[in-house]
């Protein structure tokens, strides 16, 4: 049927991004907009043809299949289609079919682009990737939610002045809020104590009501740091509650911005160099979710705060080690402590269990074995003290069988190899992300080399690894939506770990063992890969960016879940992102589906 541009204008005005841009721009565009009614089963565009420009729905519904006709995406009204290759060299890069009786408007390529260079709004929407982050965090620029301390004490405003000092001593603070519900009255420090209540021989008895300062400055939790600096410093002040209208909802101090400058991974690495126990470890790790709080507000990219979180876990490990030799003796002969998982790639975030295994020298005998069992027992119990917790699995050194001299090591890769079966697919997708920690580092060098050989010239293995990649699913649903959570404790929740990054991890293995590529991190075997011609260039920057946003939201998730003094988790209610946040990431989930399609297809398995 024909629209009419008034019909088109009223239904861009629905549609983010146009929705932001001025009536007068919409009202200009809307007469160069073609509008497409097609039928069922109507094949819009082919893998490879030109795109006449970008497609959105007004009505009816299109089915995207890749390259391997496998079905990625069911679209409905007001979405859009086709913007992936319009950005790169014109040409469709998926396949689209009409599900039903469809009317698409098709936005021309030129126009596109134009709207592309003229509307950072419009390039923000299209452009999947995300843009430079600043090196390091700065208090002066971090919001004010990142820097202060939440469920401050409080009193009401008849408490006597004794029994506030008392609070004050027992808490061990200099100020006390006061408050008539969530409501905040006014402020009581120390200064106040002193100066009001001793200097002036007033009674113990005093209500803090006759002695606190009443309307205090406040700021709102969108202030930054600045703000804070400059109004302590104006005022002569160190203590500013932040409140929300008159609710009270946290409150900064001099102690807190001295904590934010000084909390950064040196100083924590620093401090567990130098601890004495497992138990002073423990005080220093407990800093890590402030620290992924700061690392996060500063716009440092996900992989730089994992790398700087897991390096926290590698000096544990490594002063644990020491502790022990300490405590145990020189070891008989020597030895490699090894860490795979999340800490074996460095790609450890505010939630980390362990996993870990020792390789020893050849030259080890029966005789020897109780000290290294000693040794596993003494560093496994002190990073689960730390808040590494034991492995449900049990992949830990205080596993006998993840004990072993390198000959076994040897033997568990070429069994695993030869015979891929369930377990050894499991084994080896854990093992291959396996990286030298402490001990000696000569144990590993020629047996990850020899292993990343004799497994890419298996086929079988290879074949067996990528189906084993394959096993955790981006969550897709229908019609643009999610495949949450079916029931649980995280019902109706996106698991951004296994359903998030989980799979680009797979594949991230998968390319490096196509590409016989040492790398054990994501990111860098991503990009190796696309080095080694493994995966393709445009293959590549999709991945990569799609990598990118998902576990950048992963992140953001639980940083948002410490600021709310919370335990860090990976499960995320798509209820809480924004309309444009869960088309980006549904978009990402996309790009991760198609190319596991590919890798499912045999495309780019060695010959």
């Amino acid at each position: 049927m024909p629209l009419t541009p008034a019909q088109v204008t009223r239904f861009l005005k629905s549609v983010h991004p146009y929705d932001a841009l001025p009536l007068d721009v919409l009202e200009t565009i809307a007469p160069q907009l073609d509008a497409w009614e097609v039928e069922q089963d109507f094949s819009i565009y082919d893998l490879g043809d030109a795109l006449p420009g970008l497609f959105l729905i007004y009505e009816g519904q299109v089915e995207i299949t890749d390259e391997n006709d496998v079905v990625v995406s069911h679209l409905g009204l007001r979405n859009s289609f086709g913007e992936r290759g319009l950005l790169r060299d014109g040409k469709a890069v998926t396949s689209a079919r009409a599900d039903a009786h469809s009317i698409l408007l098709v936005v021309p390529s030129a126009l596109f682009s134009e709207l592309l260079d003229t509307h950072d709004v419009v390039a923000k929407f299209f452009n999947r990737g995300r843009g430079p982050r600043p090196q390091q965090e700065s208090l002066a620029t971090s919001p004010v939610d990142t820097l202060m301390a939440r469920n401050p004490a409080t009193c009401p405003p008849e408490t006597s002045a004794q029994d506030a000092a008392i609070l004050m001593r027992t808490r061990k603070i200099s100020s006390l809020c006061i408050t008539q519900g969530d409501a905040l009255h006014g402020i009581l420090t120390t200064r106040d104590l002193s100066g009001k209540v001793v200097a002036e021989a007033l009674p113990p008895s005093t209500p803090v009501a006759q002695i606190m300062t009443s309307t205090p400055l406040t700021l709102s939790p969108s202030a930054i740091g600045s703000d804070v600096l400059h109004a302590m410093m104006e005022h002569h002040i160190g203590h500013i509650p932040i409140t929300e209208g008159n609710r009270l909802v946290g409150i900064v101090t001099q102690t807190d911005l001295t904590r934010f400058q000084a909390v950064s991974s040196a100083e924590l690495v620093s401090a567990i160099a130098r601890a004495g126990s497992a138990e002073e470890m423990a005080k220093v790790t407990a800093e890590i979710p402030r620290l992924l709080v700061q690392l996060v507000a500063g716009g440092n990219r996900h992989e730089v705060v994992t790398r700087l979180i897991t390096d926290i876990a590698d000096t544990v490990t490594r002063r644990l080690l020491t502790l022990a030799e300490a405590k145990l003796g020189a070891a008989p002969v020597p030895y490699l402590w090894l860490a795979c998982g999340s800490q074996g790639r460095q790609e450890q975030t505010g939630v980390s269990d362990q996993d870990n295994c020792l390789m020893l020298d050849d030259a080890v005998n029966e005789a020897d074995m109780p000290y290294f069992a000693e040794l596993a027992k003494f560093v496994s119990d002190g990073l689960d003290v730390c808040g590494y917790f034991y492995c449900p699995g049990d992949m830990m050194a205080t596993n006998p069988r993840w004990c072993q001299p390198v000959r076994v090591w040897r033997d568990y890769f070429a069994g695993w190899i030869a015979k891929p079966s369930p377990e050894a697919q499991m084994l080896a997708s854990v093992m291959f992300d396996l990286r030298p920690i402490g001990g000696n580092f000569d144990l590993f060098e020629d047996l990850q080399t020899d292993t990343l050989g004799a497994a890419a010239k298996n086929s079988i293995f290879v074949a067996h690894m990528i189906s084993n990649s394959l096993k955790h699913t981006p969550p897709l649903g229908l019609l643009r939506g999610f495949a949450t959570i079916r029931s649980g404790e995280h019902k109706n929740q996106l698991d951004l770990k296994h359903n998030g990054v989980v799979p680009v991890v797979d594949l991230g293995r998968v390319y490096s063992l196509q590409g016989k590529l040492p790398e054990a991190n994501t990111r860098a075997r991503l990009k190796a890969a696309e080095a080694a011609g493994v995966l393709s260039p445009s293959g590549a920057r999709d991945l990569l960016d799609a990598y990118d946003l998902i576990a950048e939201t992963r992140l953001e998730h639980q940083v948002a879940l410490v600021k709310a003094g919370k335990a860090p988790d990976n499960y995320l209610p798509p209820a809480d992102l924004s309309d444009f946040e869960r088309s980006h990431l549904r978009d990402a989930f996309v790009v991760v589906k198609t190319m596991q399609s590919a890798v499912g297809h045999g495309k780019g398995m060695l010959s």
